[in-house]
């Protein structure tokens, strides 16, 4: 799969991503959704680059583990 596939497989929207806040809103999607007690829900977000080293990661751990890497999931654990 290519990373243009990869990216197909996620909603896009202007956001701010968790790792690069000073390129301002661009291009995210959210790759976790945090409860903090008595705070409500909250969305981290990633950018495109931000999603594919995610997924590289998640690749790698996966055939470490002998596992199947199912992209789409970034943000996620290997389950």
């Amino acid at each position: 799969m290519d990373t243009d596939e990869i990216l197909d497989l996620y909603q896009w929207s202007e956001g701010v991503c968790f790792r690069h806040p000073g390129r301002g809103t661009v291009d995210t999607t959210v790759v976790k959704r945090l409860h903090p007690r008595l705070d409500g829900e909250h969305e981290i977000r990633a950018c495109r680059d931000c999603v594919l080293a995610m997924e590289t990661i998640r690749e790698q751990a996966a055939r470490r583990a002998g596992s199947e890497y199912i992209p789409g999931h970034a943000g996620e654990a290997l389950g």
